[in-house]
């Protein structure tokens, strides 16, 4: 006899997850259902355990810098082993604690592969055969993959995509990596500074390129400096394996060059997981990989939804738990508000930190705004002097007309941390009047937020 729930929620992600629990904790009777890890790619694979990788990098950078703060460090090394066991270990505790949570918010747990199977009907395949399981409400958060390009497929040895270089098999002494979005950016910055001989190709104009162009071009400088080589406007046409080098065609300027790397990392986007969840027999449409929903993540079939990277940009898990709450308290019969793209925050944990919310300055431009923006650099700011850090950069742009905030951007120590002071602004529809009668905290890096909204004006201080 078939399990009936209010709500089931298919994948336990940061989206899945809090959907699930949401609806427990507005009375709805809950199953989620996930076929390999609890918390999903974000807390297994991804933001949790990279996090934990850098700041062992982090760290280790801090050690060669002893001199410069008074203190002595000798022998200064690292163990890789060492560095993976304490990301893993930081993964795991948090992935019980999911299981935790779940058990105290009454939420059923089924272990397996989740199929729609009719209106309000869902069958999964577990270790102990097929069950089918009816809800009212049904809530598709299955998350998104690696994108494997023809050619450049990962082997796990020599080409590893973000799970190989998690746990990565060896050291790289001369790394590829193709792709300088959050995600090859992050790792490059990671095996950089352990000491591997970084390459970075990007096929846009500029690295990191969802970010506003002059964050960019800093970042880019840093990047230099640190002894990472830059490939813009480049794309890697092929890869050759033989024995321990990967030979790279590598398409830039209209000629192909070659270049010869131990290890090579592909970064080149997600796809959403949409296979064997049948779909289309649901009728539910889906475009390029990702699950076409209106903005409170309709799917357009009754009763189902879709919500995190399966439903696409941004692809961020703050922006899939904001989505799991939305549809739950949706579902529960409330009215929440949607959720606004443009005031999701983006973060990207490289070294310097890059955090950014909003429009870019070619963006507002775009849209035909009158725009005025306003810029401080971390040099200018005593803490971040203080912090041995003074190198980096805060951008706000405001609408000329209104005083309302379009975007704010950040390069620097700390900037993931600082960027939610202006996120809260925007979400508030504050003005530039409110920020510039704001009262920041001395001496403390997010000062430099004011000083960029009086910049603005052409009433900056300390620059």
């Amino acid at each position: 006899m078939a399990q009936n729930f209010d709500l089931v929620v298919i994948g336990a992600g940061p989206g899945g997850y809090v959907a699930a629990i949401r609806g427990a904790q507005l009375g709805l009777k809950v199953a989620c259902i996930e076929r390999e890890h609890l918390g999903g790619i974000c807390l297994n694979w991804g933001c949790i355990p990279t996090k934990a990788m850098l700041r062992s990098a982090e760290v280790y950078h801090l050690m060669h810098r002893a001199k410069e703060f008074g203190l002595k460090a000798d022998s200064i090394g690292y163990d890789l082993d060492a560095v993976v066991k304490r990301s893993r270990g930081v993964a795991k505790q948090l992935s019980g604690g999911i299981g935790h949570l779940f058990k105290k918010n009454k939420v059923t747990v089924i272990m397996g592969e989740a199929k729609l199977a009719g209106k309000g009907r869902v069958t999964v395949k577990t270790d102990k055969g097929t069950e089918e399981i009816t809800a009212k409400s049904i809530v598709l958060a299955t998350g998104a993959r690696a994108r494997e390009l023809p050619g450049l497929e990962p082997d796990g040895k020599l080409v590893w995509n973000y799970k190989h270089a998690l746990v990565p098999p060896h050291m790289p002494k001369k790394l590829l990596v193709i792709g300088s979005g959050a995600i090859g950016i992050e790792f490059a910055s990671f095996f950089n500074t352990l000491g591997a001989k970084t390459t970075v190709v990007e096929v846009m104009d500029r690295v990191l390129p969802v970010e506003d162009a002059e964050i960019s071009a800093f970042a880019k400088k840093q990047f230099v400096k640190q002894g990472m080589t830059i490939m813009e406007k480049a794309a890697v046409k092929k890869l050759d394996r033989k024995g321990d080098i990967v030979t790279a065609h590598i398409e830039v300027g209209g000629k192909t060059e070659t270049h010869d790397f131990d290890t090579v990392i592909s970064a080149v986007g997600i796809v959403g997981n949409t296979e064997g969840l049948g779909l289309e027999e649901a009728g539910i449409k889906v475009d390029r990989t990702h699950v076409i929903t209106d903005e409170y993540c309709r799917t357009g079939v009754e009763g189902v939804y879709a919500i995190g990277d399966l439903a696409g940009a941004p692809w961020l898990a703050h922006k899939a738990s904001h989505e799991g709450v939305m549809v739950a308290e949706l579902i529960a019969g409330g009215h929440p508000h949607a959720i606004k793209p443009g005031s999701i925050a983006g973060c990207t944990y490289c070294h310097p930190q890059i955090a950014s919310v909003g429009l870019t300055e070619a963006k507002a431009k775009e849209q035909g705004l009158d725009i005025k923006v306003g810029r401080f650099p971390f040099m200018g700011n005593g803490k971040a002097i203080a912090l041995g850090e003074p190198e980096g950069m805060i951008k706000t742009i405001f609408d000329a007309k209104t005083g309302e905030l379009l975007g704010a951007h950040m390069v620097g120590a700390e900037v993931t941390e600082l960027i939610q002071g202006y996120v809260i602004g925007r979400q508030l529809e504050t003005t530039e009047q409110d920020l510039m009668e704001t009262v920041f905290p001395h001496p403390t890096l997010s000062e430099m937020m004011h000083e960029s909204v009086l910049d603005a004006y052409g009433r900056a201080i300390h620059f």
